[in-house]
């Protein structure tokens, strides 16, 4: 849940950060003092787009913050943070987003620095926002599917597996006979294309390390005259007569005689003696490597040129020889494919035929679940409908046949409703009546807010358009969705008010010039004079207090039933 949210410097708002609790909290207040101001920060944190004309007039930037307390588990966002790199610590989530004057944002999420997409995804599985005219997830034809696969999971999950990992299958299977199947001048011209490479590799053959092999021998080739010339000079000052071998031996021989007579030139003459071979074994290498140096002008003509060969090569076909090597077999494959096109084609083709009938048969299985759990669903709608007094309400879950297949099956699956005695239903989102709309969206939020993994679930005025008996449903359904998950609530209504676990008072001051906007917990006193003022308009009397009274017991006595 949404335990605590601070905005600095947005809109109206100079510096507010309050607290929340589970269950149901209310935000009231005068037209004009705030409201959906606040909804709108939240809406910015959850990776909502914004801009600078958000900023406070005379600030820099804009700050918003946000922490969330998970209790869940299994919670979908786990997956998300896991994805995106992000450690959580204590079932703790902060999210963070800096709206700058410049129009950027700064985002992030407990102290990770993300992109807004990574935001914006996050936030979605931590708030759910609701206004009355936004085109919300259960408005959205598209997403139909999704509600109902997750209303029937459990008989559905284990067939969607399966078909999951053929659609996968098949859907690379179609990517490749989508490759082979080119026209028959492209083909030929691939055809020549590979064959010609392949010529020009093989040719080549290419050795891994072949490179390096003959960088080092350029270089020994091109620097004869110094090796030759340094070794020689090395050999002959250790080797030469009289040179540095003779001087050692002599000193070899003196040690090894005063060693016998003194104990203590032991450790030197035994130092001198091993230096002694040391510098024998070393004169043998060096003379043996220059009586095999050979200054051969041909054989460096030859160096560069294969040196100059695969640089040319590396240029065409990739910037190792490793990368070379792979692309010749790369190609060999994709040769061979074409030399054999009509024998491989009809291979694939078979195939897919034969995966096509396993995805049918899955696809009608997955159908078959979802209708029965769509009987289930159109039930469970329409008692909460009734409730909501919408009695006339038909809603059904309508099903069409997908010419091909897709991730979900080949089910197009689209929510239909009617609301009069006599009207066809109609999709869904075409429903006109904003009261209609508000109660219909109530009906499915309380459906699926058991199972939608949503933290924070935020209505924004979406009891607007009703009264009476309307609008006291809606208060105690807005209320049972609070027992699933917390409710935050901005209404007009005073029932729904009534209904609230926490009941905050929005107001707007004026103060040096400027507006400000304040949020405050009101207590019990309090609350009976704001659902008075709710009821009645500004004037408050003692019959409208005594109704507010009336109203507040009331919904404790109904909220005590429902738990």
């Amino acid at each position: 849940m949404l335990r605590e949210l601070s905005i600095r410097n947005f809109a109206i708002i100079e510096d507010l950060t309050v607290s929340f609790s589970g269950g149901l909290t209310v935000l009231t207040g005068e037209t004009g003092a705030g409201k959906s101001i606040i909804i709108d920060a939240v809406h910015l944190l959850a990776g909502g787009r914004g801009n600078s004309e958000f900023i406070r007039h005379g600030a820099r930037k804009a700050e918003l913050g946000g922490l969330f307390q998970i209790s869940h588990a299994k919670h979908p966002v786990y997956k998300k943070l896991e994805e995106a790199g992000i450690e959580i610590e204590e079932d703790t989530i902060i999210l963070r987003r800096d709206v700058h004057d410049t129009g950027k944002s700064v985002c992030r999420v407990n102290g990770k620095l993300v992109p807004l997409s990574v935001l914006r995804d996050i936030g979605a599985s931590l708030i759910d926002i609701h206004g009355q005219h936004e085109n919300q997830e259960l408005m959205d034809e598209k997403q139909h599917i999704y509600l109902l696969d997750h209303y029937a999971e459990e008989s559905l999950a284990p067939i969607y597996t399966t078909y999951q990992t053929q659609y996968e299958e098949y859907r690379a299977l179609k990517k490749e006979l989508s490759s082979i199947s080119i026209d028959e001048q492209l083909m030929a011209q691939r055809i020549d294309l590979y064959q010609f490479q392949m010529k020009e590799l093989e040719e080549a053959n290419l050795k891994l390390g072949e490179e390096d092999e003959l960088l080092d021998e350029r270089r020994r080739l091109m620097n004869f005259n110094k090796i030759f010339e340094r070794s020689n000079a090395a050999y002959e000052a250790i080797q030469g007569e009289s040179k540095g071998l003779d001087w050692i031996g002599n000193a070899m021989g003196a040690l090894e005689d005063a060693a016998i007579v003194d104990e203590q030139f032991k450790e030197a003459s035994e130092a001198v003696t091993t230096a002694f071979y040391a510098l024998q074994d070393a004169a043998y290498q060096v003379k043996n490597v220059l009586d095999e140096l050979e200054f051969d002008p041909a054989r460096l003509n030859e160096v560069e040129q294969r040196l100059a060969l695969l640089q040319n090569l590396k240029r065409k076909y990739g910037s190792t020889v490793e990368e070379i090597l792979a692309y010749y077999e790369k190609i060999k494959v994709e040769l061979n494919e074409l030399l054999n096109r009509d024998e491989i084609l009809q291979v694939k083709e078979r195939k897919v035929v034969e995966m096509e009938a396993v995805l049918q048969q899955l696809a009608t299985e997955l159908s078959t679940v979802r209708k029965t759990a769509a009987k289930d669903l159109s039930e469970a709608i329409m008692a909460e409908l009734r409730e909501l007094h919408m009695e006339k309400a038909k809603f059904i879950v309508n099903f069409e046949e997908l010419l091909h297949f897709d991730s979900n099956g080949k089910d197009q699956v689209t929510f239909y409703i009617s609301t009069n005695v006599g009207e066809p239903p109609k999709s869904l989102p075409k429903i006109a009546s904003g009261g209609e709309l508000s109660r219909m969206m109530l009906a499915l939020k309380t459906i699926f807010s058991t199972s939608n993994g949503i933290t924070s679930i935020i209505f924004d005025e979406v009891d607007t358009g009703v009264s009476g008996r309307v609008a006291q449903a809606i208060a105690e359904k807005i209320a049972a969705i609070s027992m699933n998950s917390q409710v935050l609530c901005i209404s007009h209504l005073p029932q729904v008010a009534a209904m609230a676990d926490h009941h905050y008072f929005i107001k707007k001051e004026v103060e040096h010039d400027r507006t400000f906007t304040s949020l405050q917990e009101i207590d019990t006193n309090a609350r009976i004079e704001e659902v008075s003022r709710m009821m009645s308009g500004a004037e408050i009397t003692e019959l409208t207090l005594q109704h507010a009274t009336e109203l507040l017991n009331m919904a404790n006595a109904r909220k005590m039933q429902m738990r």
